[in-house]
């Protein structure tokens, strides 16, 4: 297994460099110290093919001026917080308002936006790149002096392993994910209506109309949300459910999950033959199908356009501050923030 390195760009007069791990079987990883980016992922198809299954930009400007968080580790929090404000210890915390008044994504420059340390570790079966970075106290808002990491592992087994990890001097909110858009169909060859989703999963949040959870938990049976046999994504996309529709006839919603660390995510493109595996120990995912993307602009040749990739965000459920049912993001002094997801190319 083998770790390259190089420079991609240069952002306020510090360089931005790409890591590119490679397995024994010729699967690549590579991804940005500028805000965790997986930026490629080359997987085999049916035919042991390698093709690029993700979305993302071949220059930094790219990145900088059109990305929708493609690739990016998104927190402190992952999601909306509704009114951009929460309240711990009776002190109110106010947060950017960066969509439409509410707050997303950890604020106007959160972990998506800075450049973290990088390093490498390397192992007979399996390599690591290592990104490290330090949020002060008060950075977009938030309380606390904040230590993260964030592990990506590629081993002899296709499987990509994110680990997250943080500790914090002061309580404060934490819940981080990684925003990859995934399209299985390679070098984005089509779009992913025809890819067949399933989940380990018989609850979806309903949201309101600004996409923020009402805290109201419904159950997929006989809906365009019942994933548990398989469903291709096109089904929302063509859905007159009043949810699909507000979620720009697509899917923009947090699934609880019903097991974890147990294959509790499948994604397949039949055409390809190519299979995502996913597992967590989060207790849910929220799956967004790019329904609202647009621009003028193209990533690696293809028009943006809505349906192009599909995020699925695996991480604690959003707006859980304003939620008392909710397990709630908090994460108190001293205590280590500790998850891990898995993708596994098949």
């Amino acid at each position: 297994m083998k770790v390259f390195k190089e420079k991609f760009g240069e952002l306020d007069g510090q360089d931005v460099t790409a890591f590119t791990m490679v397995n024994d079987h010729g699967m690549e990883v590579t991804s940005l110290d500028y805000g965790c980016i997986i930026t490629k992922i080359n997987a085999p198809d049916q035919n042991g093919v390698l093709e690029n299954v993700v979305l993302g930009f071949d220059s930094l400007d790219e990145y900088l001026e059109n990305s929708p968080f493609f690739g990016a580790v998104v927190g402190r929090v992952a999601g909306r917080i509704s009114d951009a404000e929460f309240e711990l210890r009776n002190r109110v915390y106010q947060l950017a308002k960066n969509d439409n008044g509410n707050h997303l994504h950890g604020g106007q420059k959160g972990f998506d936006k800075v450049i973290w340390n990088g390093e490498i570790e390397e192992g007979e079966n399996a390599v690591s790149l290592v990104f490290t970075y330090f949020s002060r106290d008060g950075e977009e808002g938030y309380p606390g002096n904040l230590s993260m990491k964030v592990i990506y592992t590629l081993n002899n087994d296709n499987e990509l392993q994110i680990t997250y990890e943080g500790v914090s001097d002061q309580r404060t909110l934490l819940n981080v994910t990684n925003h990859t858009y995934f399209n299985l169909s390679g070098d984005l060859k089509r779009d992913i209506l025809e890819h067949v989703l399933t989940l380990k999963s018989s609850e979806f949040l309903k949201l309101r109309d600004d996409l923020i959870p009402t805290g109201e938990i419904l159950s997929v049976e006989n809906t365009p949300f019942d994933f548990t046999q398989g469903r291709k994504i096109k089904d929302g996309a063509e859905s007159d459910h009043p949810q699909n529709i507000l979620a720009g006839k697509g899917y923009d919603h947090p699934f609880i999950l019903a097991e974890n660390n147990n294959e509790e995510i499948l994604l397949e493109d039949e055409q390809s033959g190519r299979k995502l595996i996913v597992e967590t120990d989060q207790p849910g995912v929220v799956l967004y199908t790019s329904s609202q993307m647009s621009g003028d602009f193209s990533i690696r040749g293809a028009q943006a356009r809505p349906y192009l990739g599909l995020c699925l965000e695996t991480q604690g459920l959003p707006d859980s501050i304003h939620q008392p049912h909710f397990k709630p993001c908090v994460l108190e002094k001293d205590e280590v923030y500790h998850s891990v997801t898995k993708y596994r190319f098949k």
